[in-house]
């Protein structure tokens, strides 16, 4: 009787898209972890520790970047391809290239499948979820063909003919959001500041990633349409403003800071390099931990919100804000709608925007406590700015990362994990809780805020 009541209560929870996904990402993350305990997936030919392979597959999946070894130094070739798969699949989501591969085959995708690569892509519509899959696959295969093109350009005279190779690796990387590199050292891109083919088609790639797919499509189709969505106009508005002005506060901030040894045209490839990779990638050009601690604090700020909804970046995402901040808006004018350009925005969404923030800033923020109490030794502001960028799946560090022990590591792991999938996601993949029924209407409360 009580596994008939357990199952009654699973069922909702497990048949539900957004958790199958989640679990897909966990599915992919021990596959992954378990490939990299291999001793030939290391240069030492001895295993791995298991928290470090799980970091690492985690920090993959998530396409987040941060790393306790380095990616060139300690993984062999073997290593560095699962990695990269990890970052491909973690990137684009593995029910998007299973109903890519599906649908390639002739084989004909059902409801379950198309909700779930719905839900996968955010996409608006049914219907044309399947195709949009297509073009998007597609789409990402020849932006990170041409970014590899012109890495090489850059790679293969200094590395030889392993430069197309490590062309190919930093664009899906960079592509994806990830941050992963091979240059040795934990170094990341400082030797590239005065190497704008390399920095900026770098920044090209995770400004095209951490747009979203709907973006993306909504941009092919204004050829035809001649007309944006409002939430394309947002994404790509908050989007612009949040790199200039992120380029501007570093290169201003950090001029006679962490760029002081660099001419003034590497402080702009630097600031501006910075800026691009604290929405979601993780390459860096500088010593992070010079930075001012304001600076520090204002990068976190940058990788808490991220890229776009339905792109390859973490964070609580753009438009998340944008809706925040015209719902304030719009409850400062004693307005009872959430309205912008004419178009009204539903309450639910409104009330989701919020709950992803206050959950997301919630995550950040225990993670922190409990990383500095664990570890009192690291500074609160190092702590605050690693935490943030787990959450935001970025990847930028102070330095710390290799330093943590194994329950900071878990704590990170665990806010990789929840960032990439969402905190909402992540919450109802792990809960079993039934939900009320939507036709159920209660008495209204009465209560003050404010």
């Amino acid at each position: 009787m009580m596994l008939e009541n357990f199952k009654k209560k699973l069922s909702p929870i497990v048949t539900n898209p957004t958790v199958i996904i989640v679990f897909s990402f966990l599915f992919v993350i021990l596959i992954g972890s378990a490939l990299l305990t291999f001793p030939f997936a290391s240069e030492s030919g001895t295993s791995t520790p298991y928290i470090d392979c799980l970091f690492t597959a985690t920090s993959a999946t998530c396409v987040t970047g941060l790393i306790t070894v380095d990616t060139a130094d300690h993984w062999t070739t073997f290593g560095e391809l699962v990695i990269l798969c990890l970052i491909q699949i973690g990137g684009l989501g593995f029910i998007t290239l299973a109903t890519f591969f599906l649908s390639f085959m002739r084989q004909k995708a059902g409801l379950r499948s198309m909700m779930l690569a719905q839900e996968s892509i955010s996409s608006f519509s049914l219907q044309e979820t399947v195709p949009l899959v297509r073009q998007i696959i597609l789409l990402v295969f020849g932006i990170e063909f041409a970014g590899a093109f012109l890495l090489s350009l850059a790679f293969v005279p200094q590395f030889g003919l392993k430069g197309i190779y490590y062309g190919f690796f930093h664009a899906i990387s960079a592509f994806c959001n990830a941050g992963f590199d091979l240059m040795g050292g934990f170094k990341s891109m400082s030797a590239y500041n005065n190497n704008p083919l390399v920095l900026y088609t770098i920044d090209a790639l995770i400004v095209v990633g951490g747009l979203g797919f709907i973006v993306w499509k909504d941009l092919i189709d204004y050829r035809k349409t001649k007309k944006l969505m409002v939430h394309t106009k947002m994404v790509l508005i908050i989007t612009a403003v949040l790199l200039v002005s992120g380029s501007l506060f570093i290169y201003f901030v950090e001029y006679n800071q962490s760029l002081k040894s660099l001419n003034v045209g590497e402080k702009v490839n630097a600031s501006i390099f910075l800026s691009v990779n604290a929405r979601t990638a993780g390459y860096a050009s500088t010593n992070l931990d010079a930075m001012k601690s304001i600076t520090k604090v204002f990068v976190s700020m940058l990788m808490f919100i991220g890229g776009a909804s339905g792109s390859t970046a973490g964070g609580i995402k753009v438009n998340t804000l944008g809706i925040m901040i015209i719902a304030i808006i719009c409850v400062i004018k004693s307005s009872e709608s959430t309205v912008l350009q004419r178009k009204r925005i539903p309450g639910n969404v409104v009330m989701k925007s919020f709950a992803v923030t206050v959950l997301a800033g919630v995550l950040v923020f225990t993670v922190t406590m409990l990383i500095n109490l664990m570890q009192p030794q690291l500074s609160l502001v190092n702590t605050l700015f690693e935490a943030t960028s787990g959450f935001g799946t970025v990847g930028l560090t102070t330095g710390i990362t290799p330093h943590l022990h194994t329950g900071s590591k878990l704590l990170i792991i665990l806010s990789m994990f929840a960032g990439r999938v969402g905190p909402i996601s992540f919450a109802l993949a792990f809960s079993l809780l039934k939900k009320n029924p939507s036709n159920t209407v209660y008495p209204e409360g009465k209560f003050i805020v404010g």
